[in-house]
């Protein structure tokens, strides 16, 4: 039996379509997606008896298959077209690896640059920016005697040509250069949504409308900065991060309203080029992560002159004459005001899917408008899967990209889940903010009696020979097994050490197992080891270098 999308009749509701699948699986060498929105299932395998097998398997729950299309081309064949909407790390991944499999693909974007956000307005130009100021504030904070200190000012434009020649270089080697260079990637420029769930609809910039039917669809467009129902907010000229990157001019006083990593990487890269910096947050700082994070980097921001005003929200906007009066709203500060040359808005980031017409395509997506979407990156509907930013896997570019390569994978035929068992963060601030695992309140709500300690950098040699010891290590296990199960990290570049608990996460390390190996000294990851070193000893104790 070949592949074969086929019409189910009879179903009522999501339990039909659970017992459909059901009953096609018990079939030997038969695998079978149901979707019930789309009242479809995708049937794969060699299974004896052919459609009359399948239509008897469900026959006695009251349902009939009728078949909708042509056998489906061979799956690892050239002639499986896949169609991928945009052009960040997820499409790419998706279409080397789809191409690789022998598929041919149509990657439609509707900007003017290929890359998504990553390469463009994320990650790279911010990590340039980051770097560029804190090496500015190291030049006039640094705390080495005998060494002079400086202020010195920012040539901004030249910074700024800098970041943009680098971002281009990047664009082209990792996005162009690949499209130009693999012949079975066509990029389509234009806009596009589905008309159903097999066809899309692409309109480029004249107008011009192209109907495009293909046998995977990848829904990957990325995410874009929510904007705040602020009164008055409307038609001013706020920044979102975008605007805050590229910037010609940095502002002698900026507000930020938000408390995500954006907003605080932002923040504080700003304050150290030189500009004066208050921080609107709902709540505290990093209220995802453990509490001790958000205290912990909320205290390095004021001692470095950021000013952070922790429960407190815009309750409304007005601007003129080149500059912001936000009325503040929180507790005492009811009804107070300030002012600031620039207000940037960094409250968070939502999928780009409301333009897409998933109704039509009866796609499922969740309350923020990501596309819900299994470990196989497949959606509530066959043939159409999701991968990145708009989607609900976490919203990372390194979780897109693997996604987009496992979602490639099952769209060729083959079988690959994304394991999100073990997922290590960073926020790029500084001290930096690193987590990987469980905290000891996700490891109770998930069932597990959780152990852990804490260990301050006062107690790791490298961080006592920087002169800087702000921040801690702490590291969560089971309580019975001892088994490392998660770390969180305040440090100097934590996010260079987060990876190696992922490590020992991942295989299941204890913390003894961890506290007795060998780690280079001096280095900042020497402290994920005396940290372990702490369930069972007091480090304080230890010399130097002790085993």
């Amino acid at each position: 039996m070949t592949d074969l999308l086929l019409r189910v009749t009879g179903m009522t509701c999501a339990h039909c379509a659970q017992r459909v699948e059901e009953a096609l699986n018990r079939l030997p060498g038969v695998a079978a997606s149901v979707s019930f929105q789309d009242r479809t299932v995708e049937v794969r395998g060699d299974g004896p008896g052919g459609l009359d097998a399948l239509r008897a398997a469900v026959a006695q729950g009251g349902y009939g298959l009728e078949r909708i299309d042509a056998e489906l081309s061979d799956e690892r064949g050239p002639g499986l077209h896949v169609a991928i909407i945009g052009s960040g790390g997820a499409a790419f991944a998706a279409a080397i690896r789809a191409v690789e499999a022998g598929a041919r693909v149509t990657m439609i974007e509707h900007a003017a640059r290929i890359g998504g956000t990553c390469v463009n307005v994320g990650c790279v130009p911010s990590k340039i920016l980051l770097r560029a100021a804190e090496i500015r504030h190291d030049q006039g904070h640094h705390r080495f005697e005998g060494i002079g200190r400086l202020d010195l000012p920012v040539d901004r434009g030249a910074l700024l040509a800098q970041m943009r020649d680098r971002v281009d270089a990047l664009r082209g080697a990792k996005y162009e250069r690949i499209i130009e260079g693999m012949p079975g990637i066509a990029l389509l420029r234009g806009t596009a949504w589905f008309e159903d769930a097999r066809t899309l609809v692409v309109e480029d910039a004249t107008g011009g409308r192209t109907r495009l039917t293909a046998d995977r669809v990848l829904i990957a467009t990325g995410a874009s900065p929510v904007i705040p129902p602020i009164p008055g907010l409307e038609g001013t000229p706020y920044w979102t991060s975008s605007e805050a990157l590229f910037a010609a001019m940095a502002p002698a006083s900026l507000i930020v309203i938000g408390s995500s990593f954006v907003a605080l990487e932002l923040a504080q890269a700003y304050h150290r080029l030189g500009t004066e910096v208050t921080v609107l947050a709902r709540a505290s700082l990093l209220t995802r992560d453990d509490a001790e994070l958000g205290a912990g980097l909320l205290a390095a921001f004021e001692a470095e002159g950021i000013t952070v005003l922790t429960g407190t929200t815009a309750q409304a906007v007005r601007h003129e004459a080149d500059r912001f009066e936000v009325t503040l709203q929180g507790g005492s500060r009811d009804g107070m005001t300030m002012c600031a040359a620039q207000l940037l808005i960094a409250a968070g980031r939502r999928a780009n899917t409301g333009a897409l017409g998933l109704d039509a395509a009866g796609v499922m997506v969740d309350r923020d408008g990501a596309v819900v979407v299994d470990d196989h990156m497949r959606s509530s509907v066959a043939r159409i899967y999701a991968a990145g930013d708009c989607s609900t896997m976490p919203q990372l570019v390194y979780v897109a990209a693997a996604a987009g390569t496992r979602a490639a994978i099952n769209m060729t035929g083959g079988d690959a889940a994304l394991d999100l068992g073990i997922v290590p963060a960073v926020v790029f601030t500084d001290p930096a903010v690193a987590t990987v695992g469980l905290d000891e309140a996700q490891a109770r709500a998930a069932g597990i009696e959780p152990v852990s300690r804490r260990l301050d950098l006062e107690n790791v040699p490298r961080a006592l020979a920087n002169f800087d010891t702000t921040g801690f290590v702490k590291l969560v296990a089971e309580a019975g097994s001892q088994r490392l199960i998660g770390a969180q990290i305040l440090a100097h570049n934590a996010g260079e050490m987060i990876q190696t608990a992922a490590i020992a996460i991942r295989y299941r390390m204890t913390v003894q197992e961890l506290g007795n190996m060998l780690f280079p000294y001096l280095v900042m990851t020497e402290g994920l080891k005396l940290a372990a070193q702490t369930f069972t000893r007091d480090v304080s104790q230890l010399s130097c270098c002790a085993g």
